[in-house]
């Protein structure tokens, strides 16, 4: 007997959806053990007796308490009625829309139903994401390439961040600097915010539709992105819809005449005038921060602004999309229709919610391209960085976010380490180089979009805001050049080979109380790769079941050591080993 309480399935969302135009993925879930096989049983419901069949399904995720099946159809005619049959050692039953059944009914009205593969409701993320590696750019801590635009009270670079001082950073000093990215393998670009704002991290938009002064003019990000998509790099800018800053002339008039203000319904505001009392204000803001007023995304005149700025940079400046601040905390139908509008004007255009939890609602083709996927970065964090779980406990973390949400989803999930949010990588791994590029090896060969915080690949350390967004390090004496060629070498094994950059993980080692690690991926494109890594103190000995096939060390391209079919090696504290077929 299994434990059918353990066992769930929805039609629906990352349980039962369509992968592409005409096929489906059907998933159950049950208690991790439970079962020894299971099925689908799957036909069209027209034409039942025509086209029944049985579909083995394939055990794809675990978790600590759950395992995850997974099976692809195809269905003859777009639509699908199915049932599982679910295998433990001494039971079978079949579970249905209605229940549980020993037997089947000899017609499928009772099963569970997927209606049709409609091709607008499929999720379909931009074709050139799932081979992206990101590099986030703070514009204003990047490079000072014109002295001329400097603020008045610009800091000599390279001196110690504070949350209001400015080093004098902008669009030509990135633009004399894409030899840099270039050579480091990213082929993408995440600039936090570069409209005109009063602070250095630009969240508090004065003007949406005027690129920073400090940074240059519109026509200079626009001769930026033609120049990066001319070295294949696409570029993605930061749209802060939430709310606007202190100084956006609509909520300059509402300060200045209250609710007779033309833009008073532009904002949430809870009395006037507007003021603040005891710490908060009488207005809605982004968290209690009164010089970031939040706009109602509900407002007529709001939405038609929004959306007016949302289509003028991908149209005139050609940018390949946005990443949305603070995007949970604004409608979705505000969303669904920011989604048509840039999509209209770039179909290819990337739309990429910030979201540091579950996120399914934003994510079923009608919202959102991907989220900014935290649950991933806590994870390996909390397993290569401060050691607070062992590899049982990563890998199970792992297994329940592949099936939290669809293939698709993950494939094109931006996976980040840290940010502009965030302490640096190095300093989260207590300035261990070793535990950051563990760390940084998980993330680039894991299914989803790497993203590359500016700086993290010379070895750049800072605790959080502001530390985090000190300036780059630009002189080669003060850069760690064997962590930078470890991040060139690593991104080229992804962008290379599509075992990195495909969905399909598994994981071969990770016991409890263990720091070893050991999974295997493989593409489409016919490569395989098996990572070994040792996120322990003391040495560790893995092996792997290697076939009978040949294999290399992935970066020196060395003969690897093969003992009776097992790729075998004892890895020092905080080694590893990528090892590829061949």
């Amino acid at each position: 007997m299994f434990l059918r309480e353990a066992v769930y399935h929805r039609p629906k969302q990352n349980f039962a959806y369509a992968a592409d135009r005409q096929t489906l993925h059907l998933r159950v879930r049950a208690k991790r053990g439970d079962l020894v096989r299971a099925d689908a049983i799957v036909g069209d419901k027209y034409a039942w007796e025509r086209t029944a069949a049985s579909v083995p399904m394939r055990l794809f995720a675990s978790d600590e308490l759950f395992d995850y099946w997974e099976t692809a159809v195809v269905p003859p005619y777009r639509r699908l009625r199915y049932a599982f049959k679910l295998t433990a050692e001494d039971d079978t039953v079949y579970l249905t829309e209605k229940g549980f059944a020993d037997r089947l009914a000899p017609n499928p009205d009772e099963f569970f139903d997927f209606p049709y593969i409609n091709p607008v409701d499929v999720f379909a993320p931009p074709s050139w994401v799932k081979d992206a590696v990101f590099y986030q750019i703070f514009p204003e801590r990047f490079a000072n390439g014109d002295p001329s635009l400097d603020p008045e009270d610009v800091q000599p670079w390279g001196g110690e961040p504070t949350p209001r001082n400015f080093f004098g950073g902008d669009l030509k000093g990135v633009r004399d600097h894409l030899d840099h990215l270039e050579r480091l393998g990213v082929n993408a670009i995440y600039f936090t915010p570069v409209f005109e704002a009063t602070t250095n991290h630009k969240y508090d938009t004065t003007d949406y539709m005027k690129v920073d002064p400090h940074f240059g003019t519109n026509e200079d990000l626009k001769a930026l992105v033609e120049e990066c998509h001319g070295r294949g790099i696409r570029v993605v800018l930061d749209a802060v819809f939430n709310h606007a800053g202190k100084t956006f002339p609509p909520f300059v008039d509402v300060l200045e005449k209250g609710a007779e203000s033309e833009y008073a319904g532009w904002f949430h505001v809870r009395e006037f005038p507007l003021r603040i009392e005891d710490g908060i204000p009488t207005y809605e803001t982004f968290a209690f921060e009164p010089i970031m007023p939040k706009l109602n995304t509900e407002h007529a005149d709001v939405k038609k602004y929004l959306l007016d700025v949302a289509r003028y940079w991908v149209e005139e400046i050609g940018i390949d999309g946005w990443r949305l601040d603070v995007a949970n905390e604004v409608d979705h139908a505000f969303w669904r229709e920011f989604r048509q509008t840039v999509k209209a004007a770039n179909p290819e255009a990337y739309i990429l919610g910030e979201i540091w939890h579950d996120s399914m609602m934003w994510l079923q083709g009608d919202q959102f391209d991907a989220v900014m996927n935290y649950p991933f970065t806590n994870a390996v964090l909390d397993f290569f960085a401060k050691d607070s779980i062992d590899a049982a406990g990563f890998a199970n973390a792992i297994g329940g976010q592949l099936a939290a949400y669809p293939q698709t989803v993950t494939e094109a999930a931006f996976n980040l380490l840290d940010s502009h949010d965030t302490a640096r990588l190095l300093t989260l791994c207590g300035g261990s180089e070793k535990r950051m590029k563990l760390a940084a090896l998980f993330q680039l060969t894991y299914p989803g979009v790497p993203c590359i915080y500016y700086g993290d690949e010379v070895g750049m350390a800072g605790g959080g805001d502001p530390g985090c967004r000190g300036c780059m390090v630009w002189d080669e004496a003060g850069q760690n050049a064997g962590l930078l060629r470890f991040y060139s070498e690593t991104i080229a094994l992804r962008r290379t080979y599509g075992a990195f950059r495909d969905a399909d993980i598994a994981f071969l080692q990770a016991e409890r109380g263990s720091g070893t690690l050991v999974y295997e991926r493989r593409g489409t494109d016919g490569s395989r790769f098996i990572v070994a890594m040792n996120a322990g103190v003391l040495p560790a000995e893995v092996s792997a079941s290697a076939d009978s096939r040949s294999w290399q060390d992935a970066y020196s391209g060395e003969p690897a050591l093969v003992v009776d079919g097992s790729l075998r090696t004892v890895l020092p504290a905080f080694g590893y080993a990528v090892w590829r077929q061949v």
